[in-house]
């Protein structure tokens, strides 16, 4: 006789949806007060909604959609206290930016009342990001807030030569979530990351999963810009964008690989959701072979650009 009460197995989906959204739907500049936001109706998927916006000392925000998981990552201008029903205040002390310090965050539990209060610097106001999905059923999930402090990120160098990025890795596989991924990552200007182009658009373990995924820029001065493209091997889709400092990206379906450009070193903040605690993702087969280029290449030496 089967339990009527044992959680469900989670679904795991076969591919991510067509991809049908406009462009308009998937980069989303800032709105004037630095603003930008999605959710699966705007980006055409299944989990993932994601939203910065900035808040002044003592102001206040009330997370929607109290029933998905969620995580808090300061990103410039100090830090922020985050309530969570009767439990203690979370305390993240942030930073001035993302160029000046490493990431305070926090995970939050599905079912669970949230405020996030400003704690910003003087004459600044705290700019925040906070990504959010629905339960899967997994059963090895947190039941209490989890705070990320800068000595709990792992700080990894990938590639090698004008390859070679900074990843900081908050809430990773083996961070117990439920469906919520974050990394971090700064690319040296003139550098590529996402290199060679990898995508994750299938359900074929061990090699790729199905992971949404947004990109939210940041860069060391704002005036600054880089190249983003998103495509397909047989052409259906490609798209090379210009993105700027606190642009949103939407990244459906794809290659993904990103450029930074002369004297401006560039951030963006990674959230994923799927069905699968996973990273998985596969090269594109045409460009995979760069990888041999790496072992006799050194690390570029400005890196990690960022350490405390």
């Amino acid at each position: 006789m089967s339990d009527a009460s044992a959680t469900p197995e989670p679904i795991v989906h076969a591919a991510k949806l067509p991809a049908r959204r406009p462009l308009g739907s998937l980069f989303v500049h800032p709105a004037a007060d630095g603003t930008v936001a999605t959710d699966p109706e705007r980006s055409g998927w299944r989990y993932l909604c994601f939203r910065a916006f900035s808040l002044a000392d003592g102001e206040a925000v009330l997370l929607d959609r109290p029933d998905h998981e969620a995580a808090i990552v300061t990103i410039s201008g100090g830090g922020v206290a985050v309530q969570c029903d009767g439990s203690p205040v979370l305390v993240l002390d942030g930073r001035p930016s993302v160029f000046e310090g490493m990431p305070w965050s926090a995970w939050i539990p599905p079912h669970t009342t949230t405020r996030i209060i400003g704690r910003p610097l003087p004459g600044r106001r705290v700019v925040v990001a906070v990504a959010q999905a629905p339960r899967s059923g997994r059963s090895d999930v947190a039941a209490s807030p989890i705070v990320v402090t800068p000595n709990d990120v792992e700080i990894e160098i990938r590639g090698a030569g004008n390859a070679t990025r900074q990843v900081n890795n908050m809430m990773m596989p083996g961070f117990p979530a439920d469906r919520l991924l974050v990394c971090e990552v700064f690319t040296p200007n003139g550098n590529w990351s996402g290199w060679p182009p990898h995508r994750h658009d299938i359900d074929d373990p061990p090699r790729e999963a199905v992971l949404e995924e947004t990109y939210f820029y940041q860069f060391s001065r704002p005036e600054g810009w880089a190249i983003q493209r998103v495509y397909h091997r047989d052409g259906s889709r490609d798209l090379v964008l210009p993105v700027r400092h606190g642009d949103l990206l939407s990244v459906d379906q794809g290659y993904h690989p990103f450029a930074s450009t002369q004297g401006y070193d560039a951030y963006y903040l990674n959230v994923l959701a799927g069905d699968r605690r996973t990273m998985a993702n596969s090269d594109d087969p045409d460009l995979a072979w760069v990888r041999t280029l790496w072992p006799s290449m050194a690390p570029d030496p400005r890196l990690p650009l960022v350490r405390t």
